[in-house]
């Protein structure tokens, strides 16, 4: 079975030679993980993300 990376859409074999996947390699995996770390627009508390011009009238 063939997926598509989450982050930059190539091809990944679904299977044990794929240690990544669904990413295509570890460089992906480690982008998808600091967005998922500092995203650029916080989420509220039920995760939906907050618009960075909303975010900034909040304080």
């Amino acid at each position: 079975m063939q997926v598509s990376c989450p982050t930059c859409n190539r091809p990944v074999v679904w299977s044990q030679e794929s240690p990544s996947r669904p990413f295509c390699s570890e460089r992906c995996r480690l982008i998808d993980l600091g967005q998922w770390l500092a995203p650029d627009e916080p989420e509220d508390d039920n995760g939906t993300r907050i618009p960075k011009a909303d975010a900034a009238n909040d304080h």
